[in-house]
């Protein structure tokens, strides 16, 4: 790929193993570049043998030679090498602001490249966070996974105690964007498709070229959906204990892979290898197995490190650091040999007259280790302090204390008139997978503690941090550990308040593993949206996806919206329903819902809003709609079109955003049966109440789909279905008439000779259909969705339904009412909504469900209006 060069420069380095001797070079050695205000970066200059570009600049290289960093791959021009900002990955751990572990999942076919070792992401090793939380985009390969930080998006207050801030910093990933992205500074483009090129804000959208990111003010707006999302600094949560899954709500049965859990469990084939081969014999070169610690021993994880067969020990050891991305100076490490542990060091950087050590006889597996040291500078970080990843710096000695470090730190940042018993000094460890925190006791000796992190883990010492904590759990009331704070009789849940971290895990656990009368329960951990803090502008979209509609595209809806808004608004219906969602934003005085799924789907959201709407701040939410189901005519009347098909998921939030308030009716439908042993029926109706021949077709089609759901996974196959069942249906006469009787706002009315009555409220059926037609009739008033009436129609059979349904014919049409009865004197089947059953003998009453609901219709002058303006990948592709 590039052969190294053996120019010998003189200059000091900055990057990992700042303070190297100018030494005479041994065989085999590298001269390295250092470059200022590129920090961690370890350049040398490489030979190219293919086309390559400059990842800052994004140009081509001509000619042969460039420069390359032995730690991250990050390859430069040299007339680019003095601009270059983007930090070395061995660095990532100083530019955490706020720890938030990442959640992994496979990345998609798209091409990618690895933010750790900047190379291409290829097969299925690659993972992101973003494929089951849409959160940050972080792209790595597997084993590159380990060795990043917690640097993924703040989404929350941590219990309202530990990031409380007012304004929302810009959240930059590096990544590959699209072909329209724009540096928000010079203009420039800031796609390429061969090179991590530029930076983008995952809240805003923005992106910049890494030398513009500089000149960019820092506070985010949230760009153009800053109304709809749901500012971070109103979420509370306290996370201690939970993962990202927990938090999010992503549903454990999902298909999800987590590399990390694999690494934790030590797959003895190393998933934290090196992607180097290893040398082929008589290569003049030998590959080494390193460990970091006795943990990577324990689980056998180790990186494979290639070097000449003669070199210097302080060359291997360099060596090994990068491998690790460790940017620390080789003099204060040494190597031990991997097959005795004991304490015979074979690197002794000042052997006698600087020979080399390692030869074609050395063992292959080390161990690499920190020197003993006599006193250490530590970094403390304030926890009051959000500017950038401020701290102080405080020296360690052997009898040095917490309580100590506790007193020192705080004369440090002027609060010595503060009382150190009221803090605490936390461990914080920053991996990927989570944030884990440990309060240190005040008696430990902390230079003690910073070996046994060395000894067990380099790697977990260069992701570890201290924090000043204040103590605010000082005082607390076993009795009051558990509260109960709301009860849903109805719906049969209850919502429990939990002030103690460890006792919240033990109940979410208890009650996740418990079913009831055959039924598993539902655990979820629920956000407190602090209203206070939102803007009077803020009116945030509480977003509503239920996964199986649509086939996968539900799946992927729930990703992108996840990445677009703050996940604490997006939830996902298989888990528990609607309720958790409106339960949330109960307190919330303005709000707007979009629902992603069918018609039944968005009047499950209606029906639960409606039976909490008392409990409710903003009582009449408006509700816009993604239609994923067959039919979708409630959608197709509110303009959101007769099915989902992959459009850009940014340009459905700002039709959101732009879309009018239409008012609808409701209605609700009392069956109360004549038999004594058959209890009263009342279910709630959006777009249309059938019996008979409508109904039928439609019990014939749940019923096939009961038996082989998978099949049913689009529209083209379901509407197939219904054509299957309709055909069998042509010779059917089952004289309907003669078993009903109607009567409309009291007036008894004769019903034609016909084989299906239907009652609509909204001019789309079946897909679709304009049953009562758009003709004039004296008789009748033309329909509306808010005129408190329905509009009862007649259909003749299956032949006059797929001339209706083919534009050719309109229904029958019978009556207009407010207040509707039917007599059914047989077993009939009828369907609400397109939900069947077999209804037997009753009296059926038709009423309006109280007040009218706000709907939201997408405005036909904006359409098209902001599509394609944007910066983002706004959702993801069906191939991903």
């Amino acid at each position: 790929m590039a052969e190294s060069s053996r120019v010998k420069l003189d200059s000091p380095s900055s990057s990992p193993g700042a303070r190297r001797r100018s030494a005479q070079q041994s065989p085999g050695s590298k001269a390295r570049f250092s470059v200022s205000g590129s920090p961690g970066h370890c350049f040398r200059k490489v030979t190219l043998t293919k086309p390559t570009f400059c990842h800052h600049c994004s140009d081509f290289i001509w000619g042969i030679v460039g420069f390359l960093c032995e730690v991250c791959n990050f390859m430069s021009h040299e007339k680019c090498m003095k601009h270059i900002r983007s930090v070395c990955s061995c660095m990532a751990s100083t530019q955490v602001q706020v720890p938030v572990a990442h959640c992994f999942s496979p990345a998609g076919q798209k091409k990618r490249f690895c933010c750790v070792c900047r190379k291409h992401l290829e097969g299925s090793s690659a993972l992101r966070c973003e494929g089951k939380s849409g959160l940050c985009e972080l792209q790595v390969h597997s084993d590159c996974a380990i060795f990043t930080v917690s640097d993924c998006r703040v989404c929350h207050q941590d219990g309202g105690a530990d990031l409380a801030y007012s304004h929302l910093d810009h959240h930059w990933r590096e990544g590959v964007w699209s072909s329209g992205a724009r540096c928000e500074t010079c203009r420039r483009s800031c796609s390429s498709s061969d090179v991590l090129t530029a930076f983008r804000c995952q809240w805003c959208g923005i992106t910049a070229h890494a030398s513009c990111q500089v000149t960019v003010p820092p506070q985010c707006t949230l760009g153009r959906l800053q109304n709809m999302i749901l500012h971070p600094s109103a979420v509370q949560i306290c996370s201690r204990n939970f993962s990202k899954m927990h938090l999010y709500r992503i549903s454990e049965t999902s298909q999800h892979c987590d590399a990390l859990d694999n690494l934790d469990d030590g797959d003895p084939q190393s998933l934290v290898a090196s992607k180097e081969s290893t040398a082929p014999p008589d290569s003049g070169r030998q590959t080494l197995r390193v460990f970091d610690g006795d943990d990577a021993v324990k689980r056998n994880q180790f990186r494979l490190v290639t070097i000449p067969r003669i070199v210097r020990n302080e060359e291997v050891v360099e060596a090994a650091l990068r491998a690790f991305l460790l940017p620390d100076d080789a003099q204060d490490f040494e190597l031990q040999n991997d097959g005795l542990f004991t304490d015979d060091i074979i690197n002794r950087n000042g052997t006698p007259e600087n020979k080399p050590v390692f030869k074609e006889t050395a063992s292959d597996s080390w161990l690499l280790r920190a020197k003993p040291r006599e006193t250490e500078v530590m970094r403390i970080y304030s926890q009051w302090s959000r500017v950038g990843a401020s701290y102080i710096a405080v020296t360690a000695g052997k009898s040095s204390t917490v309580d100590e470090m506790i007193r020192e730190s705080l004369s440090l940042l002027g609060k010595q008139n503060e009382n150190p018993d009221d803090f605490n000094l936390v461990e914080v460890f920053m991996s990927s997978k989570q944030v884990q925190r440990q309060v240190l006791s005040g008696h430990e000796l902390l230079l003690d503690k910073l070996q046994e992190i060395r000894k067990m883990s380099l790697r977990q010492m260069n992701q570890t941090r201290f924090y000043l904590v204040e103590n605010r759990n000082r005082v607390l009331q076993i009795s009051h550990l558990v509260s109960i704070s709301h009860v849903y009789t109805a719906q049969g849940a209850v919502v429990l308040q939990v002030s103690c971290f460890s006792e919240a895990e033990r109940i979410y656990m208890l009650a996740k593993d418990t079913s009831v009368a055959g039924k598993q329960l539902y655990s979820l951990v629920i956000p407190e949206i602090l209203h206070s803090h939102l803007s009077k502008e803020s009116s945030p979209l509480l977003v509503f996806v239920n996964p199986k509609s649509g086939g996968l595209k539900g799946r992927e809806i729930l990703h992108g919206f996840r990445k677009l808004l703050n996940p604490h608004q997006v939830f996902e219906l298989g888990s528990g329903g609607p309720l958790p969602g409106l339960h949330t934003f109960r307190d919330v005085p303005r709000f707007r819902i979009l629902v992603c799924g069918g018609d039944g789907t968005v009047g499950w959201v209606l029906s639960i809003m409606e039976s909490i709407r008392h409990k409710m701040n903003c009582k009449e939410p408006p509700i816009s709609i993604i239609p994923l189901g067959t039919g979708n005519d409630l959608s197709r009347v509110f303009l959101w079109g007769n099915g989902y098909s992959g459009e850009d998921l940014l340009s459905v939030l700002l039709s959101v955003d732009e879309a009018d308030l239409v008012p609808f009716d409701r209605w609700t439908i009392l069956f109360d049966a004549q038999e004594v042993n058959e209890e009263p029926k009342i279910v709630q109706m959006n777009n249309y109440f059938g019996l008979g021949i409508d109904a039928e077709l439609s019990l014939d089609f749940h019923q096939a789909r009961e038996e082989d759901p998978d099949k049913f996974n689009s529209r083209f196959h379901n509407k197939g279905v219904y054509v299957k069942v309709g055909l069998q249906k042509l010779s059917h006469t089952r004289n309907l008439h003669k078993d009903l009787k109607l009567q409309v706002d009291n007036q008894q009315v004769e019903l034609p000779s016909i084989e299906g009555l239907i009652l609509l409220n909204i001019p789309s059926w079946g897909s679709g259909a304009d049953l009562w037609g758009s003709d004039s009739d004296s008789r009748f008033e033309k329909p509306r969705m808010d005129d408190g009436m329905l509009e009862v129609v007649g259909v003749t059979g299956v032949v006059h339904m797929g001339q209706v349904q083919s534009g050719l014919r309109s229904g029958i049409r019978i009556a207009q009412g407010r207040f509707i009865r039917i007599i059914v004197s047989r077993a009939v089947p009828v369907q609400v909504d397109g939900e069947p059953w077999i209804q037997p003998p009753a009296h059926i009453i038709v009423s309006a469900a109280g007040p009218k609901v706000c709907m939201l219709r997408k405005s036909k002058s904006k359409q098209k209006k902001h599509s394609g303006k944007d910066n983002r990948d706004q959702s993801p592709a069906p191939s991903e």
